[in-house]
């Protein structure tokens, strides 16, 4: 458990050390949230679908997670470029534990970065309606970073270098996000679209942020809740095999 602790914090200093990377990291969830909020919010309410940037801003605290979190596993092989993670897997604690402690340290630093954009949100005119649901949202955004956490750490696992790991990332990332109904409603969607989003894991994180924040659910709390656990679960396993057959 010490192990765990040690990495975890490790982890989550590295984060408040720069800050750089803490204000660049809000830039472009700021981006989407003025521009697409405020550009498409008129469209949005004349067709009838109410505030945009209530609907909006919960598909935008789920990208700024998912991101901070699966390039979190870029920390991965930098630390093994440099020697790093050689020196912590020599050490004679499981490399079970090694892999929970990062991957819970890039979770809650993932987990932050939701909240600081959920904060910044309410700048941009976001309210929540039920104050009742608002610790399950952030159950949500915990879960999420989490998983993502968790699968950037898997893909790290068997990469060597940084521009391979970064193009797998964007090529994988950007559909996850855009067919997760982050910026879009889940209704009157083509069939095909719909089948899509319903085996995307992306998707119930989303709805069940929106839901606890908005009332706005699709699925169903329970049904969010349960699928969303039960994939993170897996890919927690899946990094942790694959991060066990690390070569050093």
């Amino acid at each position: 458990m010490s192990t765990i602790y040690i990495l975890w914090l490790r982890q989550i200093k590295r984060y408040f050390r720069s800050r750089a990377r803490i204000i660049g990291s809000l830039g472009q969830p700021l981006l989407f949230l003025v521009a697409l909020g405020f550009g498409f919010g008129p469209i949005y309410q004349k067709a009838g679908g109410g505030n945009y940037i209530s609907f909006l801003a919960p598909g935008i605290m789920a990208m700024s997670i998912i991101f901070t979190a699966v390039f979190s596993g870029i920390e991965v092989i930098w630390d093994r470029q440099f020697g790093f993670l050689k020196e912590t897997l020599v050490a004679p604690v499981s490399r079970l534990n090694i892999m929970i402690g990062r991957t819970l340290g890039g979770a809650t630093v993932s987990f932050m970065q939701g909240v600081l954009v959920f904060l910044l949100s309410f700048v941009i005119g976001f309210r929540i309606n039920n104050a009742l649901l608002l610790p399950m949202a952030f159950v949500f955004m915990f879960l999420i970073a989490l998983l993502f956490t968790a699968l950037g750490t898997a893909i790290a696992s068997v990469l060597e270098d940084m521009q391979g790991f970064q193009l797998i990332m964007n090529f994988l990332l950007m559909p996850l996000f855009f067919l997760s109904g982050a910026l879009f409603p889940f209704t009157g969607l083509p069939k095909v679209f719909s089948i899509i989003i319903r085996f995307n894991p992306l998707s119930y994180g989303v709805d069940g942020l929106r839901g606890s924040l908005t009332n706005g659910f699709h699925f169903g709390l329970h049904i969010d809740f349960l699928v969303l656990s039960i994939i993170t679960a897996f890919f927690l396993i899946i990094g942790s095999y694959f991060f066990s057959k690390i070569q050093i």
